[in-house]
């Protein structure tokens, strides 16, 4: 069995990585006005050229820019669309001294449309800095629709605008994610990556109540939620891989959600017109693989069996019997394998080293050779 020459590849990663400190003391130079943008912007393109070298090295086939020019994985894509309003995410200290991220809720307070390429100029820098002839493809990561509707619900969405949810709001707003597709795809983007922590989150009853509270049915939205992605997908261009990364939480090595994912599968799975899965596998939160027996034939599911929260490296042969549990619900050859998440969703990035950095994914390349074979 060979290794894909497209999208997803069999060893795979989500996407972000540990931030350089050179380019973490040019952020909090910009933000105290001692540097511009454009200065800015030049030492994220040498942090960037250097996470790209890295990758290859590795020897992985999907490169990212390892999302070094965000602060978090969705509000600087999010609040760039327009209609679209969000305060600062805020950092909670908890009684045993730990932290949590609350991330703001994002308000549409108007008609959402697409106003400006968000993420063109990134890729074009990231697809430059790409060695040819390799075989590797550049990969766009963006956070999923549907954060514009769970945390804040229908209260979070203007009520003069969008009196009723569907299908105006829901039309417009993959109508503005095709815009931001369709400008990726004309610069040559074959490979997007939607960011979801709301399906996961809806594996939690805890998080499903804090559904109920604001008004929706945690047993409804996640097939609302399939036909929400599916306007998008609809509008995808031809040619290109679309994905989704189902996140329970990974702020600073934290989570925020547990549960298993039969109540989203059949919606994820089965209803979801997506080309391939990330799905988080990394621990017991997660439960067993009996959800993957929704996974139609052509979709991937990428098994994060290796984890992105801390150092310890998993052992190569437990990680192969976990694959091995997973092929008794999915063909094996619809499966790929990555960590469980990125290593730094926020810019604050989880308390590991980043010598283990390297090494997790080294495992992940290992492993996957080892299972797939290696075109």
């Amino acid at each position: 069995m060979t290794t894909p020459h497209n999208p997803p590849f069999r060893a795979e990663h989500v996407g972000s990585f540990l931030r350089p400190a050179y380019l973490l003391e040019a952020r909090e130079r910009f933000a105290r006005h001692e540097i511009d943008a454009t200065a800015l912007r030049s030492v994220e393109d040498r942090a960037i050229a250097e996470i790209v070298a890295f990758q290859e090295d590795l020897g992985l086939k999907s490169i990212t820019d390892g999302e070094f020019r965000r602060t978090y994985f969705h509000v600087d894509f999010l609040r760039q669309l327009g209609g679209v309003e969000s305060a600062e995410p805020v950092t909670i200290i908890r009684p045993d001294g730990s932290q949590e991220l609350a991330p703001p809720v994002m308000r549409v307070v108007d008609k959402v449309r697409h106003v400006r390429d968000i993420q063109r100029a990134d890729f074009d820098f990231l697809q430059s800095v790409i060695k040819p002839g390799q075989g590797s493809v550049a990969k766009v990561t963006i956070p999923s629709p549907t954060m514009l509707h769970f945390r804040g619900g229908r209260a979070g969405i203007s009520a003069t605008h969008y009196p009723e949810l569907d299908p105006a709001f829901y039309d417009d707003v993959a109508q503005a994610y095709a815009a931001e597709l369709a400008s990726l795809a004309a610069a040559g983007c074959t490979y997007v990556q939607l960011d979801d922590t709301n399906l996961a989150y809806l594996c939690d009853e805890k998080m499903r109540e804090a559904a109920r509270q604001r008004g929706d049915d945690p047993n409804e939205l996640p097939h609302r939620y399939a036909r929400f992605i599916n306007k998008v997908v609809a509008l995808k261009p031809a040619g290109m891989t679309l994905g989704m990364h189902l996140c329970r939480g990974n702020f600073r090595s934290t989570h925020a959600a547990s549960g298993n994912y039969e109540p989203v599968a059949e919606a994820l799975l089965a209803e979801m017109d997506l080309d391939a899965y990330f799905l988080e596998y990394d621990d017991d939160r997660s439960g067993d693989f009996r959800p993957l027996r929704f996974l139609p034939k052509g979709k991937v599911a990428v098994l994060g069996l290796i984890t992105s929260k801390f150092g310890t490296l998993e052992s190569a042969d437990a990680i192969k019997r976990r694959i091995d549990e997973a092929a008794q619900y999915a063909p094996l050859e619809q499966l790929a394998l990555s960590p469980q998440c990125g290593f730094s969703s926020t810019v604050h990035g989880n308390d590991i080293a980043v010598a283990d950095q390297r090494r997790k994914l080294e495992l992940v390349v290992k492993v996957a050779r080892e299972v797939w074979g290696d075109a």
